[in-house]
């Protein structure tokens, strides 16, 4: 087994803070209308940038390691398990938050958009960068 690449995870991270913040900026209006917390539409505060980035470094290291070890070569590898990881993880969590704590579909839905592109993009770049 070959070791991870860690300039593309680092890569991968930045990449999926950056498209995640892109999108979220896309939805800024009817994320506000949804939750509270969404109302106040300043830009975070560096901090919350720094969680953001080491939560993403943590996911690209995790999905770096299930492509070393699924042995993901390709794109259609790499969106492949991006796909897989997004319906097993993200897709079942907000499934269950919608059904037992009772958020909204719409909030849920848009929070897993962002998961499915932060999960294709990163293991597009881990799993084709190695």
């Amino acid at each position: 087994m070959s070791e991870l690449n860690y300039l593309a995870i680092l890569v991968a991270a930045v990449a999926a803070v950056i498209v995640s913040t892109v999108y979220y900026s896309a939805f800024g209006s009817q994320l506000a209308a949804l939750n509270d917390a969404y109302a106040d539409q300043q830009r975070p505060p560096a901090w919350k940038v720094g969680v953001e980035l080491l939560r993403c470094l943590v996911l690209a290291a995790v999905v770096a390691s299930l492509a070393e070890r699924t042995d993901t070569d390709g794109w259609t590898d790499a969106l492949l398990l991006g796909l897989v990881l997004w319906i097993g993880f993200p897709v079942v969590l907000w499934t269950g938050a919608v059904v037992w704590e009772r958020v909204p579909r719409k909030l849920a839905a848009i929070h897993a958009g962002d998961w499915l592109i932060k999960l294709l993009v990163i293991a597009s770049i881990v799993g084709l960068w190695r």
